[in-house]
């Protein structure tokens, strides 16, 4: 029996998008046995490095921070990015969680604050998870009127970087993850849940500040609505084969796929500069 040679193509993404990835790279391969994809979650700071700093081959990068893209890989590693899909923070808990009868939308920050109450977050310097997280708690600090919430917070015994061995009480996390797990989370009003385009400017004021991935440096990021965003790297030999792979997540069936999935696909998606977008992705874009 003759070998059947197969072509790789290596997906660097955000651990959030572990599940629609997955039903998406299968649906892809129905139409293309021969390619190998190989699909490589982490965190989103994490993915990035894995093509800057230790020069690793990636047809697409996916990212639950676009920002990262322009921020990270620009003009050395790619020259565009495509905003794909949008989200929002929510605190996730249990039936076994410590005032899990309790916690609502008004009150999450006080029983947060309760002795024997831990709660968890992504590590801000690798995920933007955590790092949202961090904004969250700033913008929450203005919204309740609560001088030095977030300082509270983040020094708190109760507060823990994930991965924990140990139950969690509350976990900051996207809503369609916890969606997509059938997890019980308190909906965080839109004022502080990064979720709202009209509040772009509002979310802005809050900062917070992160190693950059080069020693002894770090940087400032601003609050924003929650957007996804992906790009190929330029220096990935097979590029028609990983634009078809965008091309296949974009389309009506990726689409359906993403919402299946709990995700929000942006309608139409969005650009920084549709001159250098591949022309099979350009007519995708509003």
């Amino acid at each position: 029996m003759a070998n059947v040679q197969t072509t790789k193509l290596p997906i660097f993404h955000a651990g959030s998008l572990i599940a629609p990835f997955a039903k998406i790279n299968a649906e892809f391969k129905k139409a293309h046995p021969d390619v190998g994809i190989a699909s490589e979650p982490a965190g989103s700071v994490d993915a990035v490095r894995r093509i800057t700093d230790q020069k690793r081959e990636c047809g697409v990068l996916a990212s639950a921070d676009y920002r990262l893209i322009p921020e990270m890989m620009f003009p050395v590693y790619a020259e565009w990015y495509i905003i794909f899909a949008s989200d929002e923070m929510v605190l996730s808990y249990s039936d076994k969680s410590r005032y899990g009868n309790e916690v609502n939308a008004d009150n999450w920050y006080e029983i947060l604050q309760r002795e024997g109450v831990t709660y968890a977050l992504q590590d801000p310097n690798r995920d933007p998870g955590g790092y949202r997280t961090l904004m969250v708690w700033r913008l929450a600090e203005k919204y309740y009127g609560v001088p030095q919430l977030y300082d509270k917070l983040r020094s708190s015994t109760g507060c823990k970087i994930l991965p924990q061995t140990e139950q969690m009480d509350y976990t900051f996390t996207y809503r369609a993850g916890a969606v997509r797990n059938n997890t019980k989370h308190i909906n965080l009003p839109e004022s502080i849940n990064l979720s709202s385009k009209k509040l772009e400017s509002y979310y802005a004021q809050a900062t917070v500040e992160i190693k950059s991935g080069v020693p002894e440096e770090t940087m400032i990021l601003k609050g924003e609505p929650i957007l996804f965003g992906l790009t190929i790297p330029k220096d990935f030999p097979d590029q028609k084969l990983a634009i078809s792979w965008v091309d296949f997540l974009l389309s009506r069936q990726g689409i359906e796929i993403m919402k299946s999935m709990g995700m929000n696909p942006m309608s139409p998606p969005i650009t920084n500069d549709a001159s250098k977008v591949p022309a099979l992705l350009g007519g995708y874009l509003g």
